[in-house]
This record gives C-alpha cells, structure tokens and sequence, in this order.
C-alpha cells in the first residue's frame, strides 16, 4: 500500500479521518459512491471540503493510487469530483487509480479552490 507522504492525516481539530495508518488484513475497503443529502451536517461538509482541497493540492488533477487513503471518505467524493483513472476499475484495491475531476470539483464545492 502506498503512502502519501506529505498528506494531512485529518481535518484539522477534527477526528475526520483523510488517511489509514496500515491495510486491513481482511483486505482494502471498497470505495462505493454515497449519496450527499441536502440536509447533512455543516461538519460533515467541512470534512468534505477539507479532503477535497487536500487532494487537488496535494495531486491537482493528476491520476493519482488510492494507497493509504480513506476509503470512507473518499466514498463520499466518488463517482463525482473523484472519478477512476483506469479501466477496469477495482474499488477494493489500495493500487487503484483515481483523478479529481476538477470541473465537478469546481462545481460542487467552489470554497476547496479559494484562498487559504
């Protein structure tokens, strides 16, 4: 499983969690697409937010492996501003390649690409 060194492990002051410390022996998580209701909560939102921009710093729009990243989270992305790389895609592999669509990124949530 590769590691993302230089990424942010959470949100700050937050238990959101944006990175795994090591694979799960039962084998990686599968990334399935979840659906965001209106009415979630701002702190959820935030964490979003946060991940969102931390992977358009930290990859831009490069493809980029899952590795260590939360499945979790990027479930709540998936399907929408962070799409497969490759084809065939398996959403149960720490090597499967993802790239942030930076159009829908944009679109979704534009307070990921404002000033710091």
């Amino acid at each position: 499983m590769e590691k993302h060194r230089g990424f942010p492990g959470r949100l700050p002051g937050t238990d959101f969690q944006f990175t795994i410390r090591r694979g799960s022996k039962a084998g990686p998580t599968p990334i399935v697409r979840r659906e965001r209701y209106a009415d979630r909560k701002p702190a959820d939102r935030r964490a979003d937010v946060g991940f969102l921009k931390a992977l358009i710093d930290h990859f831009g729009d490069e493809p980029f492996v899952r590795g260590n990243l939360d499945a979790g989270r990027l479930s709540w992305l998936f399907g929408r501003e962070v799409v497969p790389a490759e084809d065939p895609f398996d959403p149960a592999d720490y090597d499967a390649v993802l790239q942030v669509d930076l159009d829908q990124a944009r679109t979704a949530f534009p307070e990921a690409f404002g000033a710091d």
